[in-house]
C-alpha cells in the first residue's frame, strides 16, 4: 500500500471516479453500489458523510458515515452505512484505512461508539469488522447482522 492515501469529499471533481469503483462480483449482492449509495448521501445530507479513498491519484475504495446523534435507534447514531472497496484494491489495507478514518471523524465529533451492520455469509464484511474490533451485537436489523465498536 503507497503511503500517499488520502480521503476527500466527493464533488464534481471525483464523483466519476467514485461511481467507478465496483466491488467483486460475489459481493455485489451484499453491498449496495456507489451509485445508490451517493443517492441515499443526497436523500440524507444531514447525516450522510459519503467520502473516497485515493492512493495516490487512484480511487480505491468509497466509505460512507452516518452520523445523527439524535436519531432514535442508537444503531443509526453514529456507524458506517457504506465501505466498497475496488476488486483489485481489496487486501490491501484501504478498508482498515477507511475504518479508521471514519473512528477518527467518530470521535472528533464525541461519539463513543461506531456500528455497523452486514449480510451474513461467506462473501460478506463479518471477518473484516471483527479483525476490525467490531462485535457482534446479536441483533439483526433487516436482515443483517449488527456490530459495533466501542471507541477509546
Amino acid at each position: 500500500m503507497d503511503t500517499a492515501l488520502s480521503v476527500e469529499e466527493i464533488g464534481p471533481d471525483n464523483v466519476e471516479a467514485a461511481l467507478a469503483i465496483k466491488v467483486r462480483p460475489e459481493q455485489e449482492g451484499v453491498v449496495a453500489s456507489v451509485a445508490h449509495s451517493l443517492a441515499e448521501a443526497y436523500a440524507n445530507q444531514s447525516s450522510a458523510w459519503p467520502r473516497l479513498i485515493f492512493d495516490g491519484d487512484k480511487a480505491v475504495a468509497f466509505l460512507m458515515g452516518g452520523f445523527d446523534p439524535d436519531n432514535p435507534m442508537e444503531l443509526f447514531r453514529c456507524g458506517i452505512w457504506r465501505l466498497n472497496v475496488a476488486a483489485d484494491a481489496q487486501g490491501k489495507g484501504y478498508g482498515r484505512f477507511a475504518v479508521e478514518v471514519l473512528i477518527e471523524e467518530a470521535k472528533r465529533r464525541g461519539f463513543s461508539k461506531l456500528t455497523t451492520m452486514w449480510v451474513p455469509g461467506d462473501v460478506g464484511p463479518e471477518k473484516f469488522y471483527v479483525r476490525m474490533g467490531f462485535t457482534v451485537t446479536g441483533e439483526i436489523f433487516g436482515g443483517q447482522v449488527v456490530g459495533e465498536l466501542p471507541l477509546k
